[in-house]
C-alpha cells in the first residue's frame, strides 16, 4: 500500500524521506487496522487504533573491540557462512549505538558520539537516519522488528552474547515512544510524532553533539496509522520484556487493554479493505510502510501452530494461502520480481535505496521456513509444483551474501564488515571529526562535501545500496547510495539472526499467540446433572 494512495496527507519532512504524518479517511481507517494487526502480536495496536478513532542475563553492549574487521566472506562450508551471518549481527547492532540520542550509557562503546539534543521538546530516541531528526513511524516499525526476531530467535542471540544488548536497543526506543504521549490520560488525541524538520536539519552539516539552532516538536492528530505503529512497538516489547514483568505490564497496558482485539483481526472484510488478496506491485513487499506481508506471516504461524478452528480457520486459511503465494513471487523462477545482473532481487521495482526491503524479505523467507520446518512440513507448493524449506532459505541466504560481497562491486554493504565497504557514509556524526572544534551550521559542509574518507567508522550500517544495474558510487553527498537508516538495519539484524547459527535451533511455538488461545477456546459449560427420576 502506498504512502501516498487514498490519503489526505500532511508532510512532516521536505526532504527525501516521505514519513509522514496522516489524518485518514473511514476507509483507510479500515485498512490501517488490518495492515498492522498481527505485527502487535497480540492484536494490541488493533486497540490503539479503536481508541484513537473513537475519541527495549548477560551484560554485553556490542562486539568485543578485537573482533577482527578484516573477516573476509567465505561461501565454501556451511560454518562459514553462519560465521560471517553472527560476525554481521554483531556489528549491525552496534550501528543503534551511534544512532541514539539523549544522555548516553557509559556502555554506548561508540567514542566519537557523546550526549545531544537534550533540550528537544522529547529527549533520547533514535537519530532515523545521517540526519538528526527523529520520525515515531520508522522507529517504531525498527523497534517491532527488532523485537519480533528476539522474540522468536531468543535462543540465537542468547548464544552469541546479544540477547542483552538487543534488550537494551529496544527500551531505548520504546521508553522514547512512552514519552511522546500523555500516558497518564485515559484518552490520547495527540503524539509528538517527529523532533526536528527538514529545514535545519537537513540543510546543516552539524554534529548533533553541536546542535544549537531549534528543534520543533511536530505533534500529529488523528493520526491512526502512528497510533497503531506505536501500539505494535510497546506490544511486540512487552514480550520480549516478560521477565520484567512491570515494565512488560506497563508496555502491554498502553498498547492495549483487550486481547479478545484477535478478532478483529480475523474479519474477512478488514483483510479485503486492506488489499491483503489484492496483489499489486508491492504485494509481498514489507517495509515501515507496508505491514501486510507481516501480518499474513504471523496470522499463517498461528494457524500452523494452534489450528483454532471455527470460526477463524477459513480466513486464517485465507492468509497462509496468499503467504505461500508470497513466497513463491520471491522465487526466481516464477520473474515477478525482476533481478539485476548480480543476482539482486528489485523489490522497489528499480528505484533507489533498495537494500531496506531486501532485509526484510530475507528475514520473512527465513522465518516462514523455520515456521513450516516447526511444524514438520517439508515445503509449500507454488501451484503443482512443491519446494523444500531450503530453497527459501538459500533464497535469503544469496540476498545476505550479495549484501556481505558476493556482488559485481566486490564490496561489503555493511560499514565494517570485510575488506572493502563504504567509506564515505551519508552520516554526519560520523563524517565530521570529534576533535572539540564546534562546525557551524554551515561550516561543517567542508566535510559533507570533502573527498576523504569518514574519520569515524559508523560500524554495522547497512547503506542505501546499488542501482539496478549493481553500480555503487561511495559518495557522501549522495544519500541515494551512501545513507543508513534505522528501519533498514532493523530488517538487516532481523535476517541475520535468522540465518546465524544451527538450523537444528528451532522457533519456539509458544512465544506469541499462546496466551489468546483461551479465547479462541472458551471454558465449556460443565455437564448436567445426573438424571433423577
Amino acid at each position: 500500500m502506498s504512502i501516498h494512495e487514498d490519503r489526505n496527507v500532511h508532510e512532516l519532512d521536505d526532504h527525501h524521506k516521505n514519513y509522514v504524518c496522516i489524518i485518514l479517511s473511514s476507509r483507510s481507517r479500515k485498512i490501517l487496522v488490518c495492515t498492522v494487526v498481527a505485527c502487535a502480536f497480540l492484536a494490541a495496536l488493533i486497540t490503539a487504533i479503536v481508541k484513537t478513532t473513537r475519541h527495549h542475563n548477560h551484560k554485553h553492549n556490542g562486539p568485543a573491540p578485537d573482533i577482527n574487521d578484516n573477516f573476509t566472506l567465505h561461501r565454501d562450508k556451511n560454518h562459514s557462512d553462519n560465521n560471517n551471518y553472527t560476525l554481521a549481527l554483531h556489528k549491525a547492532l552496534m550501528f543503534f549505538n551511534a544512532q541514539k540520542s539523549g544522555k548516553l550509557p557509559r556502555n554506548n562503546n561508540v567514542s566519537w558520539r557523546g550526549n545531544s539534543c537534550l533540550q528537544d521538546g522529547v529527549v533520547g530516541g533514535y537519530y532515523d537516519a545521517g540526519d538528526a531528526i527523529k520520525f515515531n513511524f520508522p522507529a517504531s516499525f525498527a523497534m517491532t522488528m527488532l523485537s519480533w526476531s528476539v522474540i522468536e530467535y531468543r535462543a540465537k542471540y542468547q548464544v552469541v552474547e546479544e540477547l542483552s544488548h538487543v534488550k537494551d536497543i529496544i527500551k531505548w526506543g520504546t521508553d522514547y515512544l512512552l514519552n511522546t504521549f500523555n500516558n497518564f490520560a485515559d484518552r490520547n488525541e495527540s503524539i509528538a510524532a517527529q523532533v526536528g524538520s527538514g529545514g535545519n536539519d537537513h540543510y546543516c552539516w552539524m554534529r548533533p553533539e553541536d546542535i544549537d539552532y531549534d528543534r520543533p516538536v511536530t505533534e500529529c492528530h488523528s493520526c491512526t496509522d502512528l497510533a497503531a505503529e506505536m501500539a505494535a512497538a510497546l506490544a511486540a516489547a512487552s514480550i520480549v520484556f516478560k521477565d520484567d514483568k512491570a515494565y512488560s505490564h506497563k508496555l502491554m497496558y498502553f498498547a492495549t487493554g483487550n486481547s479478545s482485539y484477535l478478532k478483529l483481526a480475523t474479519i474477512p472484510s478488514l483483510a479485503k479493505h486492506a488489499g491483503a488478496f489484492w496483489g499489486g506491485p508491492d504485494y509481498g513487499v514489507l517495509s515501515w510502510d507496508n505491514k501486510l506481508p507481516g501480518a499474513q506471516v504471523l496470522l499463517s504461524r498461528l494457524r500452523f501452530f494452534f489450528s483454532p478452528g471455527y470460526p477463524y480457520e477459513e480466513i486464517l486459511r485465507t492468509f497462509h494461502n496468499h503467504t505461500s503465494i508470497i513466497m513463491c513471487s520471491y522465487l526466481p523462477v516464477f520473474r515477478i520480481f525482476n533481478r539485476t545482473k548480480g543476482g539482486l532481487i528489485q523489490l522497489n521495482h528499480g528505484k533507489p535505496q533498495p537494500l531496506q526491503f531486501v532485509v526484510n524479505v530475507a528475514f520473512l523467507a527465513t522465518l516462514y521456513s523455520d515456521y513450516l520446518d516447526a511444524a514438520d512440513t517439508p515445503g509449500w507448493y507454488c501451484g503443482p509444483n512443491f519446494f523444500s524449506t531450503d530453497v527459501l532459505r538459500d533464497f535469503a541466504k544469496t540476498l545476505i551474501d550479495y549484501i556481505l560481497g558476493k556482488n559485481p562491486q566486490k564490496m561489503s554493504y555493511i560499514v565494517g564488515f570485510g575488506n572493502h565497504y563504504p567509506t564515505h557514509v551519508h552520516h554526519r556524526d560520523a563524517s565530521i571529526p570529534n576533535n572539540k572544534i564546534k562546525y557551524s551550521c554551515e561550516g561543517g559542509w567542508k566535510w559533507r562535501d570533502t573527498s576523504k574518507p569518514n574519520p569515524n567508522t559508523i560500524v554495522g550500517a547497512m547503506v542505501a545500496g546499488p542501482d539496478k544495474h549493481d553500480g555503487f558510487h561511495d559518495v557522501r553527498t549522495n544519500y541515494n547510495y551512501t545513507e543508513p537508516t534505522l528501519a533498514g538495519n532493523a530488517g538487516l539484524v532481523a535476517a541475520l539472526v535468522a540465518l546465524s547459527g544451527d538450523n537444528n535451533t528451532r522457533i519456539d511455538k509458544n512465544t506469541i499467540f499462546s496466551t489468546l488461545i483461551p479465547l479462541m477456546f472458551p471454558t465449556q459449560p460443565p455437564p448436567p446433572a445426573p438424571w433423577k427420576p
